[in-house]
């Protein structure tokens, strides 16, 4: 270790918060989370504490240490998360011994809802939230808002009458009527609000709700109500995979650098990006996904399922941009401090020509996927035609990893909606075939099921609850 390391780390704070290891060239090589950065990061330079070979390893490269505090354990748990996905440093590959991420399930749409944990997320309808680092606090977590939104985890098997988790407050009762399913699914909705981050919203809701309830002395509803209150103010400022802003703007370096590369008066906080997704000119989509102070606001992503046809990027681009920017939505969502194009010189021109038509000054680059180039627009004065500058930064640039962050987060997303399309359009396709199977049946099918793979995987009887037997029946001979 060191002189200027050994010194720094003196300075470390007994609080939560992530560190960042360091290699001799700048490069992060290693993100973790700790309840206590003192005391954590300082067992890795240890003379007597035993590692194990890939530990030592990690030791021997590190060069300097950064770190971010937080308020909660719980803020760190998902700031190590996303500086992950960001950065991708090579020892936390290496250091989870081929294991997998983690991700927190929710069937909504199923006649039994349950909230699990997995590995592997599937196109089966339900909601997905992560990936996350850890399952082991992942599960604690879900056990603290359990009190407040009650779930059930029968997922093999329903019991028939209501379980000791019932009685406990933990699971809704459904299998003894303890709650009806539109009330456990409204639950379950509020659940996933909290675990977006949108915790301030859902409070004032929940209070809303239980004034009304008390005038209308439905005062057992009203009661109810309090407890949830009291179970989620007893969670104090835990943010619980919350994907608000959970850091000082300015201690993120790669904001800081991407003010700089691009003179900008002040950090961006808010970043917007773009992609295109299309098979060959069908299922047409664009994703707009929201960066705040450098990590996702998932809450505020949005999706446009685009009317434009054929394979026309730079049509598509327009369309959803015009959409993103009429005056309606800049009225609900506001305007980004930075939009960020996922393509050349081509999209970003078509993109850039949107804001200029409409008088909207905020500044617009791309990202071309190939060689990593950021694409910058610049005016150059009586010049007519508008001029591009180039960059290729550093792979191990702060700014360059913020930005491939944000494109492919909006690759991902725009992928993701357009698979749902393509295959309820395949499945839809598949349906018309069978005699009585009109457009109400397919939709009440996909809705309840998610997929063709989930309604062929359902027994007789969960089809018969939603079609009837006789059309269920019909469903089940695809099978054949």
């Amino acid at each position: 270790m060191n002189m200027q390391l050994e010194s720094k780390l003196k300075t470390l704070p007994s609080t939560p918060g992530v560190y960042f290891h360091k290699n001799t060239a700048g490069e992060i090589i290693y993100v973790g989370k700790a309840a206590n950065l003192r005391n954590r990061v300082r067992q890795y330079f240890h003379k007597s504490r035993t590692h194990d070979p890939k530990t030592d390893a990690l030791v021997a490269e590190i060069s300097d240490t950064d770190w971010t505090e937080l308020e909660t354990e719980l803020d760190a748990l998902f700031f190590e998360a996303e500086m992950i996905r960001r950065y991708m440093p090579q020892y936390n590959i290496l250091l989870r011994d081929d294991k997998s991420f983690v991700y927190v399930r929710i069937n909504i749409k199923s006649p039994h809802p349950t909230v699990t944990t997995t590995r592997r997320p599937l196109d089966d309808g339900a909601e997905y939230l992560g990936p996350y680092m850890s399952k082991l606090a992942i599960a604690s977590a879900l056990r603290l808002l359990r009190k407040a939104f009650p779930y059930s985890t029968h997922s093999q098997t329903v019991p028939k009458r209501a379980c000791l988790q019932a009685h406990l407050g933990l699971c809704p009762g459904l299998e003894a009527g303890m709650t009806s399913l539109d009330g456990y699914r409204k639950n379950l909705r509020q659940l996933i609000q909290y675990l977006k981050g949108n915790r301030k919203k859902l409070v004032i809701e929940i209070e809303k709700d239980m004034k009304r309830a008390s005038k209308a002395h439905e005062y057992e509803l009203a009661a109810n109500l309090r407890n949830q209150l009291q179970a989620l103010k007893s969670i104090d400022r835990q943010v619980v995979f919350g994907d608000r802003e959970v850091m000082d703007i300015s201690k993120d370096r790669g904001l800081m650098e991407l003010t700089e590369l691009l003179q900008l008066d002040k950090p961006p906080r808010r970043i917007e990006g773009f992609d295109i997704s299309h098979m060959s000119g069908t299922d047409n989509v664009a994703s707009m996904v929201v960066f705040v102070a450098g990590v996702p606001d998932k809450s505020q992503y949005r999706k446009f399922k685009l009317r434009v046809p054929g394979n026309n990027d730079f049509a598509h681009m327009s369309e959803a941009l015009t959409r993103r920017l009429s005056p309606k939505n800049i009225s609900l969502w506001g305007l980004p401090d930075l939009f960020l194009i996922d393509g050349g010189k081509g999209q970003v021109s078509v993109a850039l020509s949107i804001l200029n038509t409409l008088s909207i000054d905020v500044p617009m680059i791309g990202l071309a996927k190939r060689f990593e180039e950021i694409i910058i627009p610049y005016k150059i004065e009586n010049a007519k035609d508008l001029q591009f500058k180039t960059l290729k930064l550093d792979h191990n640039s702060n700014a360059l990893k913020l930005l491939m962050r944000i494109r492919d987060e909006s690759h991902r997303f725009a992928v993701s909606y357009h698979t749902v399309l393509k295959r309820s359009r395949q499945t839809a396709s598949q349906l018309e075939t069978l005699p009585g199977i009109g457009p109400s049946t397919r939709r009440k099918l996909i809705r309840t099921f998610g997929s063709l793979r989930g309604v062929l995987a359902a027994s007789e009887e969960d089809i018969a609850l939603v079609v009837g037997g006789q059309k269920a029946k019909s469903i089940l001979g695809l099978k054949t």
